[in-house]
């Protein structure tokens, strides 16, 4: 039975895309990669905000202060470092075209779907370079739609299930399980149930731990 490894995440969260990355180079370095498992769990960032989301300059304002604030300085030392991992790691951001800071359920909604099929690795690419590099509202209906086709789900069924909201509450009690476990901060890896690494470890870092896990006698 493969080892499970679970990565908590959010889709617009710029170390996630990183992290998945890095958590599917390290799987692929594996001498059996078949014995890990990666599963894709709910996190959102900013909870908070309403279904259509809001402006990204004001939230940005609203968080990180003026542009004379240190903490927008912070960000903007930040963004250039993940501007340098990302090319490390073929992920082309585009952060100057983000117009929108989307509100994820239903986007974290589509990775459910699309991973009950086999699919979640292409739906959370998919959503990560849509957001990212493409500048797409991932919050909107049509906007996750439309990428329907390129994740591999059949779109005339995506419309009817984002019409309704049987499993939302699915998707915000996993969320919030995870809340009460402690995780404050994404991504976080959760290791066969045991383990849980935070942050987005390098590559070389998560093939060690990995491992480990691998190796470490399974509790009776």
């Amino acid at each position: 039975m493969a080892m499970m490894v679970e990565m908590v995440s959010d889709l617009v969260c710029p170390w996630c895309w990183v992290g998945l990355r890095r958590i599917n180079a390290a799987i692929a370095r594996l001498d059996s990669p078949d014995a890990v498992e990666l599963k894709f769990r709910p996190f959102q960032l900013a909870p908070e905000l309403p279904p259509e989301g809001a402006d990204y300059a004001s939230f940005m304002r609203n968080k990180f202060g003026a542009s004379d604030d240190p903490a927008r300085s912070r960000w903007a030392a930040m963004r250039e470092m993940l501007e340098n991992y990302g090319r490390e790691e073929d992920i082309p951001f585009r952060f100057d075209g983000l117009k929108r800071r989307p509100n994820t359920v239903n986007a974290h909604r589509l990775v459910r779907w699309a991973q009950g099929q086999g699919l979640g690795i292409a739906a959370k690419e998919t959503l990560f370079d849509a957001y990212f590099h493409r500048n797409l509202d991932i919050g909107n209906t049509d906007v996750l739609a439309s990428l329907s086709d390129e994740i591999g789900l059949v779109k005339d069924v995506v419309i009817k299930l984002l019409a309704e909201d049987s499993d939302k509450n699915a998707v915000l009690e996993e969320e919030d399980a995870f809340r009460q476990l402690g995780i404050g901060g994404v991504p976080t890896y959760i290791i066969d149930h045991r383990y849980a690494v935070q942050g987005a470890q390098d590559t070389d870092q998560l093939v060690s731990i990995l491992e480990k896990a691998l190796s470490a006698p399974q509790e009776s």
